[in-house]
């Protein structure tokens, strides 16, 4: 309620952010499903490489949105982007490799061995997510 009307503050209002924020965990969590689905159940592939490249950008750059819900697109793309090809050029000390040898989850965030069509994939991704973001109607985008 407000305190000068008495009358209820919508939630956007309230709290800034909140409707991105709720539609990036949702996408979030159906991206992380989608790209399990392609490591698991998908047979090892070119093409399902590129798919779980692309899919691991996705989640890169809605976790950033959830995490920072009022960040303009362009700053979301270029955080997202810095993330991807970080751990990307981090293969190149073996430690991912070594690690997830030991705990396999860890292959999933770190993956295992740096391979230059990631980063083209990933900047290709993340270029295409923050075009979407940025062009979406104002009406979704007003409780940013």
């Amino acid at each position: 309620m407000s305190a000068d009307t008495g009358e209820a503050i919508p939630e956007a209002r309230a709290r800034p952010g909140t409707r991105r924020r709720v539609i990036a965990a949702v996408l979030l969590v159906l991206t992380i499903a989608a790209g399990l689905v392609v490591h698991a159940a998908l047979p090892d592939s070119s093409a399902t490489d590129i798919a779980g490249d692309a899919l691991y950008a996705v989640a890169a750059y809605l976790a950033v949105v959830l995490v920072a819900p009022r960040m303009p697109a362009p700053a979301v793309g270029a955080v997202a982007m810095l993330w991807c090809v970080g751990v990307e050029l981090f293969q190149l000390t073996g430690l991912p490799l070594a690690w997830g040898a030991e705990f396999a989850p860890a292959m999933l965030l770190l993956g295992t061995v740096f391979d230059g069509r990631d980063l083209v994939v990933y900047i290709a991704t993340i270029a295409v997510a923050t075009v979407l973001d940025a062009v979406i109607p104002s009406r979704t985008r007003s409780a940013r």
